[in-house]
């Protein structure tokens, strides 16, 4: 007896068969889930994109992104973190919520490395320290120089107290010993608005947010807080190579599993990420957004966060930082 082939309609009816005598609890393990814990658009809700699309290309299954805003990020961070350690269900999030609020949030829910796998950091983007045009003033140095002159009169905007620009300005104040006036805004927005208007002369800002504000004379960069030059503005020099160091802070974003999932499929996850992440067009995406590339290994993503949440607790206490 000769065997033809199915026709398209008939596996879909098997298909369907299928997915009805299993169940849906048992089909939902088919699929990847990208969870962002933020709403749609910005950094962490298109690396959430990107990975889903370049892992549904990969395996094949459908890859599902869900937004879960809500309790600054607690909310979908918790659903993976409750989520089977199959390494179908992971977690994209920024920086701030893996080293800063375990210390600075009373009651932090999570233990992030007992209840979490890392996987990569998956993107970075650098932070710039920025004056108003109308502070005249143009370098690192002309800063401390003045700050030190006029002790707690000079003032940095940041979008909130606690956030990583906030102590990128803590730490700046530490490593050059001024004393500089802390003014948190609600958001990047108003601060950008406030330093832009010469109201607040300092800010330290994502680059993406300020370079066509630096291109257009509004705003001076005195320096990027990372530890090599970014190629999205490779014009603009370090804080380091001006004689400030030890003030490294960029913004990132991650890639984690739920604790328990196999070291073999992290792993591979890792391996995807930086795959998916190397290709010529989402580089060109990401750098459209001011983003590059920073995949790691997972011992070194782990190590990682493990050190940056040790800087974090030692600024935030010897500040006396506390959430609002």
């Amino acid at each position: 007896m000769r065997f033809r082939p199915l026709s398209a309609h008939l596996k879909a009816g098997l298909l369907a068969l299928t997915v009805g005598l299993l169940g849906p609890a048992a089909w939902a393990q088919e699929r990847w889930l990208l969870v962002s814990p933020f709403p749609p658009g910005g950094p962490v809700d298109t690396l959430s994109r990107i990975l889903a699309e370049g892992l549904q290309k990969k395996s094949g299954l459908p890859a599902l992104v869900e937004n879960l805003p809500g309790a600054a990020g607690n909310l979908g961070i918790d659903k993976v973190r409750k989520a089977k350690p199959d390494g179908r269900t992971l977690l994209v999030v920024p920086a701030g919520n893996l080293t800063i609020n375990p210390t600075l949030m009373p009651n932090f829910p999570f233990n992030i490395e007992r209840e979490f796998a890392p996987v990569t950091m998956l993107a970075k983007a650098p932070n710039v320290l920025v004056a108003s045009s109308a502070a005249r003033i143009n370098s690192p140095r002309e800063l401390v120089a003045q700050a030190k002159a006029r002790p707690g009169t000079l003032s940095y905007a940041s979008p909130g107290i606690g956030s990583g620009l906030h102590l990128a300005g803590e730490l700046f104040k530490q490593q050059t010993d001024v004393d500089l006036l802390h003014v948190p805004y609600k958001g990047t927005g108003p601060a950008l608005n406030d330093v832009l208007g010469g109201t607040v002369p300092l800010m330290f800002s994502n680059l993406p947010a300020t370079l066509g504000h630096i291109r257009s004379g509004k705003l001076v960069a005195l320096g990027l807080t990372d530890s090599a030059r970014s190629p999205v503005a490779p014009d603009i020099p370090t804080l380091a190579e001006q004689g400030i160091a030890g003030v490294v802070v960029t913004s990132w974003y991650g890639l984690l599993a739920p604790a328990g999932t196999p070291d073999a499929l992290v792993e591979q996850l890792a391996r995807d990420a930086a795959e998916i992440l190397e290709q010529p067009a989402v580089r060109e995406q990401l750098r459209a957004q001011g983003l590059s590339q920073a995949t790691q290994k997972p011992a070194e993503f782990a190590a990682h966060i493990r050190a940056e949440t040790q800087t974090w607790a030692r600024i935030i206490r010897a500040r006396g930082i506390t959430a609002q």
